[in-house]
């Protein structure tokens, strides 16, 4: 079973397609990369798995679960990171956390919610109120929120955007520990190093559709150099975007 599938998906806003026929597989375990320009369809295309909005044809499903007619058993098993900084500045670090156990409807949480503070660099921060954290703070806050329920799939919108190196390092040692121990993640970002490093497989969007899906490997042995330098994802990325062919 795949963790998230996506058939034959087209999304429109009146006149505009912001997607176009999108059929992709991300398996269980996978560290998966979705890259593409801004405007590509990558965040309305996590809109739809987590239900935010409707397609205008096609479907989608998350372990199993359509994310529209089975939403509250498809969205116990995602944990997503959004761009935004959305936060409620009314509570403590921890008591976000609680707060977000308890939609959940998990009780006695305190471990896990310790161990994510720990591994995120929260634990000194745990009682401070959220409008006092700086915005590196408040985002590792996000990341901790959509742990906490520990799905086993994970969306990651672009969560080192403005963060400084210290926390990218920290993060992406604890959520290749969770993809390591069976949890699936799905990644987009511009810091394509991160994800030539990180991702097993990478889809690259643009205007609404795929135009390449392939290993993280395959896609590197793509772009050759006559200077004999070494391709990187960024080499990759620039030419499928200038020649845009379909896969």
């Amino acid at each position: 079973m795949s963790a998230i599938s996506f058939k034959n998906l087209t999304k429109q806003y009146g006149s505009l397609t912001a997607l176009q026929s999108i059929n992709l597989d991300i398996e269980e375990g996978e560290f998966f990369g979705l890259l593409g320009p801004n405007g590509a369809g990558k965040t309305t295309l996590i809109s739809i798995l987590a239900g935010l909005c409707k397609p205008t044809s096609g479907f989608a499903t998350l372990m199993g679960f359509d994310v529209q007619a089975q939403f509250r058993e498809a969205r116990r098993r995602l944990g997503i990171v959004p761009q935004e900084l959305v936060f409620d500045p009314f509570f403590t670090v921890r008591e976000t956390l609680e707060f977000q156990s308890g939609y959940f409807g998990i009780k006695h949480n305190a471990d896990w919610i310790d161990e994510i503070l720990e591994n995120l660099g929260l634990t000194d921060k745990a009682n401070k109120n959220m409008r006092a954290l700086s915005g590196g703070m408040k985002r590792r806050v996000l990341v901790a929120q959509a742990l906490v329920h520990r799905p086993p799939v994970i969306v990651l919108d672009e969560p080192t955007a403005g963060v400084d190196v210290e926390l990218r390092q920290s993060l992406w040692q604890f959520i290749s520990r969770l993809n390591q121990q069976g949890h699936t993640i799905v990644l987009t970002t511009h810091y394509l190093e991160e994800a030539e490093q990180l991702c097993h497989r990478i889809a690259m969007m643009k205007q609404g559709q795929i135009v390449a899906l392939d290993t993280t490997k395959n896609l590197l042995a793509r772009v050759s150099h006559d200077d004999q330098r070494k391709a990187d994802l960024e080499d990759v990325f620039m030419q499928i975007m200038a020649g845009a062919h379909h896969e």
